[in-house]
């Protein structure tokens, strides 16, 4: 169910909600937290609700979203309250302002806070650069911000790493969630050797590659370079470099990766990008401050940055030396049967073996001499045969 409520105030909009409650049915709320979405008016607004809607199926909240509207536009409050199944199992809260109350949002989210409930505040695109002094930062516990959905995603993160406040948090951090457990799983196994260096490969504008570069850089203290790459979307390939091989995983196509160690067979591991609501869910199962992140931010400026990996190098090939023409068939099989054989050694033990141009000459010899004596026979045969 969805209501309207153009050009209202605040406590006109708790007032609808009680009243909407009660005739619901609903006595008492079974919410764990307020989430408060800071956001333009535009077409992410409704992304940003849906993602919402699908975290609360997890964490049943309530949903204050501040969609700041045209600044030159007259103050104005316009209100949208959706319940039941346009809100997951939560309760939305829509709120557009224009003129001067664009810059009032805090004081517009004020009155309708859940009692005695954490609040954790979300910029979905362009977030504040210190976001825990803005005035609704002010008021949630965790803050959480996304790198990759703004203009320039690595200037982004800088800012942040330079800005930094206990609470805060970054959704291009949570998509690392699947890398981070696969390659702590393939360091678990054996040989249990150091890494001595690791690369990590992935596009240019990625703020996950930086990350997981600095989480590789604070965690093994072993040089890290950060290649960019042409191909692919997001992260694309790890290498760790150990005594006994690389250690890779790669993922070619965003959705499945290959994870290749020395010794054991190629392994096919689920790394699919992960969505916003997948990733908004999980950031709200902590409210405390994470202690990995701010070290991970502390590191990336040891990350080594290069435009493309170290091709490996490659020696010249050598001149293989010239073998001797072997010989024919026919040649090797003359020569092998001229060979005199175990029976003709045993009976002319005292004689050398005669080579075979020898006894070729020797045969034609006696062939010549037949020849002669056959035509002098046949000679004497005619002078005895004629008349006188």
């Amino acid at each position: 169910m969805i209501i309207d409520l153009p050009s209202t105030t605040t406590s006109q909009v708790n007032s609808k909600l009680v009243q909407v409650r009660e005739q619901g049915g609903a006595n008492t709320l079974g919410r764990v937290l307020t989430l408060v979405i800071v956001t333009d008016d535009g077409e992410r607004t409704e992304d940003a609700i849906d993602a919402a809607n699908d975290a609360s199926r997890e964490h049943p909240c309530r949903v204050i979203v501040v969609a700041r509207g045209a600044k030159k536009a007259a103050a104005r409050l316009d209100a949208q309250i959706r319940v039941g199944g346009d809100a997951g199992a939560s309760e939305v809260i829509v709120l557009r302002l224009y003129g001067a109350l664009a810059d009032e949002g805090a004081s517009c989210v004020i009155p309708l806070l859940l009692p005695d409930a954490p609040v954790v505040a979300w910029w979905p695109s362009e977030a504040p650069a210190r976001p825990a002094e803005d005035p609704i930062g002010r008021l949630a516990t965790r803050r959480i911000t996304d790198s990759a959905a703004e203009k320039n995603p690595i200037k982004a993160l800088e800012v942040r790493q330079r800005n930094y406040t206990a609470g805060d948090t970054d959704l291009a951090w949570t998509r690392l969630t699947l890398w981070r457990a696969v390659l702590a799983a393939a360091l678990d196994l054996p040989p249990y050797e150091r890494v001595s260096s690791a690369t990590v490969t992935g596009e240019g504008d990625s703020p996950s590659t930086d990350l997981l570069a600095a989480w590789l850089a604070s965690r093994l203290r072993v040089p890290v370079r950060r290649v960019r790459s042409t191909t692919g979307q997001g992260i694309c390939a790890v290498a760790l470099e150990r005594r006994s091989g690389l250690v890779e995983l790669e993922r070619p196509d965003g959705k499945v990766g290959t994870l290749v160690q020395p010794g054991q067979p190629a392994r096919r591991v689920a790394l699919q990008r992960r969505e916003i609501r997948d990733c908004l869910a999980e950031e709200l199962r902590r409210l405390d401050p994470d202690e990995i992140y701010e070290n991970t931010l502390k590191a990336l400026p040891k990350i080594e940055r290069t435009r493309s990996a170290p091709k490996p190098k490659v020696k010249p090939a050598q001149p293989k030396p010239e073998e001797s023409p072997k010989p024919s068939a026919r040649r090797a099989k003359a020569v092998a049967a001229a060979r005199p054989g175990p029976a003709e050694k045993a009976e002319h033990p005292g004689t050398a073996p005669k080579s075979p141009p020898a006894k070729a000459a020797k045969a034609k010899a006696s062939g010549k001499a037949k020849s002669g004596r056959a035509k002098k026979d046949d000679q004497v045969d005619s002078a005895a045969g004629t008349p006188s």
